[in-house]
């Protein structure tokens, strides 16, 4: 019975080791690190991505740029022209007649002297007018128009900021769909759902993304901000055009009453 167990086992290691070694080993697995990218940094991603998610994110890098741009530009004009009409105000607040306030104005910049002279040609080309009340019609006319000239030459380019804010995300997301879709077809063609296969695409795609958010949310609050700070820059130059229409109508009173004086002196006579 020993001797019968001992040719048993016998038999079995012969069988054992007679088997090919291979199919004891584990199916291999692909490599696919070696043809997908390494680098993930953002630069990285942007080097191996698609034509079209490299387009889209050059672009929203340039809104980018173009917001903070006019953000500055606009940023520093608009404070030097609130400061000039501030202290233009001042000048005419304190003038008696429109007269005292062109030579206090002389040197000044900005918009607010251009009021002055518009009035003082308005009232030298009206000097033979009987009518005070057309006289400052007419001076009230040319305010106007030149205080929406202002206001336009002030909010002019916070336009790119409105339209970078409203399409950038849109933007994005189209490079993010674009970077998704080439991941799945990179799992169709590797036949494999490996993450190493799927992550390279998808972190493109939210760079993508990410870059549209850096371009939108900062053109859309310097949008609002500089909207505010245009707005308070025209309230001042209403104020400033008050202010000359007031001069105005003291000057024009001023001149009615010494005609007055003057017919009332030939009656006399």
């Amino acid at each position: 019975m020993a001797l019968f167990r001992i040719i048993l086992l016998q038999i079995g290691c012969g069988i054992a080791l007679a088997l090919p070694q291979a199919a004891y080993a584990e199916p291999p697995i692909p490599d696919v690190s070696l043809r997908l990218p390494r680098d993930l940094s953002p630069w990285g991603m942007f080097v191996s991505a698609d034509i079209v998610v490299k387009a889209v994110m050059v672009g929203l890098v340039i809104a980018s740029l173009l917001t903070w741009t006019v953000w500055f530009a606009k940023t520093f004009a608009l404070a030097g022209a609130r400061g000039r009409a501030r202290r233009a105000l001042a000048v005419l607040t304190e003038a008696a007649t429109l007269d005292a306030a062109r030579a206090g104005l002389r040197g000044h910049g900005g918009d607010v002297p251009e009021f002055v002279e518009a009035a003082t040609t308005e009232m030298r080309l009206s000097a033979d007018a009987f009518d005070p009340a057309g006289v400052k019609e007419r001076v009230a006319s040319r305010l106007e128009r030149m205080e929406a000239a202002a206001a336009l030459r002030a909010i002019r380019g916070t336009g790119l900021l409105a339209t970078i804010g409203a399409t950038a995300p849109f933007v994005g997301l189209f490079g993010t769909v674009w970077g998704i879709m080439n991941s799945f077809i990179g799992i169709s063609r590797q036949q494999t759902t490996n993450l190493a296969v799927v992550a390279p695409g998808i972190a493109e795609a939210l760079l993508a993304t990410a870059l549209g958010l850096v371009a939108a949310i900062p053109a859309v609050v310097m949008y609002n901000l500089l909207s505010r700070w245009t707005a308070r820059y025209r309230a001042e130059l209403a104020d400033a055009a008050a202010a000359v229409l007031r001069l105005v109508g003291r000057d024009l009173d001023r001149g009615l009453i010494e005609r007055r004086a003057a017919f009332g002196r030939a009656a006399a006579e």
